[in-house]
Order: structure tokens, then sequence, then C-alpha cells
């Protein structure tokens, strides 16, 4: 079933991209430049990133070639994004790489999901892309517009935007893991029991590097359930991803 779900979900981004490069733009319509880096964000996370994560105890060499395409993804996912944000708001990177807060971009609620998934896509690609120090060098500013995105809606997603904060949070040198942990409650509030996604962020983003084996099961038992009484494709990437997980518990702490 997952192998046919994979191979469904990327030809329909194989379709999507055809249409693109037969002279298709997103330029014109944030909707769907949202549209497209929600795709390949989703792609690269739950199918290819996955995989690859799963792969590296028996094929290494495998892993580290859909460790490259998961990257590769996430990179026209941030693409996408950034070209609309900055077609929408020209001198929208400009004003996000400036030293003084002060002439930081805003964003208007219509563009905060385009900011989520930029800022998620691009801490993707930064995150599959450690030997590259001019991509890893971007960290601050792919944190800085998730930050943008939270100022004008914190809400967004039902706690995803929570959970991709307290995800960077926890990432980022010098975070505050109290911080984390606070962004990654707010996003199980928000989710009021039915987003799958949160307790997993918690689980990798607080519990594992606080060495809490007992919370990081019972949050990997929350995924379960959630993506049990609230079956979605969101929830039923986490589920596979929580098995996954608890499957391997005693290897990881």
């Amino acid at each position: 079933m997952f192998a046919i779900r994979s191979r469904m979900v990327g030809l329909c981004m194989a379709v999507l991209l055809g249409w693109l490069l037969g002279g298709c733009s997103t330029l014109g319509s944030p909707a769907l430049a949202e549209s497209v880096a929600s795709g390949y964000t989703r792609y690269a996370y739950a199918f290819v990133s996955f995989e690859a994560d799963r792969l590296d105890a028996t094929d290494a060499r495998t892993a580290q070639s859909l460790r490259q395409r998961a990257a590769r993804l996430y990179a026209s996912a941030w693409q996408h994004a950034r070209a609309a944000l900055e077609a929408d708001q020209p001198g929208f990177m400009a004003a996000l790489s400036q030293p003084d807060p002060a002439r930081w971009p805003s964003l208007r609620p219509d563009q905060v999901g385009l900011a989520y998934w930029g800022a998620a896509a691009w801490a993707g690609q930064i995150s599959l892309s450690k030997d590259d120090p001019e991509v890893v060098a971007d960290l601050p500013l792919s944190i800085r517009l998730a930050e943008r995105a939270y100022a004008t809606a914190p809400e967004y997603g039902d706690g995803a935007l929570a959970s991709l904060m307290g995800t960077l949070e926890a990432a980022r040198p010098g975070g505050s893991p109290t911080r984390a942990l606070a962004f990654f409650d707010q996003a199980l509030q928000l989710g009021t029991g039915r987003e799958a996604g949160a307790p997993l962020a918690k689980a990798e983003g607080w519990a594992q590097p606080a060495g809490d084996k007992a919370a990081f099961a019972a949050l990997l038992d929350d995924v379960l359930a959630i993506s049990t009484r609230h079956p979605s494709l969101a929830n039923d990437a986490a589920r596979r991803r929580a098995q996954w997980l608890l499957d391997q518990i005693d290897d990881l702490f």
C-alpha cells in the first residue's frame, strides 16, 4: 500500500511539474505557488526522506541518494514560494536579509501559508545539505521567515506553524529547549487532538533530544491514536513514521 501511494503521489507531482515546464507559471498566482510548494514539501518529507531514514541501516548508498533527491524537492518548493513572495512583494528577500528587525517584511494573512511552506521547505533543504556551507548559512533566514509568518498568524494550520517554530527552535544553534517545548505544546492545543503531526514533532524535537524515552513513546502512541480516529493523508504519514520510530525505540535511547 505504501509503495502504491508513493507512486501515485509521485505521478501527480510529475504531471504538475510537466505542466509547469510546459509554460505555466506560479508567479501570478500565490495560491498556486502555495499548492506547488506544499506538494513538493509533503512528498519530500513523507515519502522520499522517510524512505531514506528507513534504509539507513541496510542500504546507506540508496539512502544518501534519496536524501539528495529530497533536498532537490525541498529546493524546488522553496524556489516557487520565494518567487511568489518576491513577485507579490518586490524586495521581500532583500528586506528579510536586513540586520535591522525594523526593516524585515511583514506578511498579510493570505501570505502566511506560502511563507509557512517556504520556510518548511527551506529548512528541510538545509537539514539535508550539511556538506554545503552556503546552504546551511541560510538557516537563520529560514527561521526568520517562519517567525514573520508566526507574527501574523500563530494559529496557522491548526498548529502546523507552531510545530515548525518548535522544530526550528530546537534545531538552531543556541536554541532554547524551554521555548521549543512551549511551541510544541501550543501546537498540541491548536491541533485539538486531530492533527497527528503535533505529537510527532514534539516527540522528535523535544522528547528524543531530552532523552525522555517514556514521553517519546507516549507521544508516538498519541500519533497512532489520532491517526486512527481522524484518518487523512497527513495523519497517515505521521502514523507510518511514528510506528517506525516505536519499532526502533530501544536503538534511539
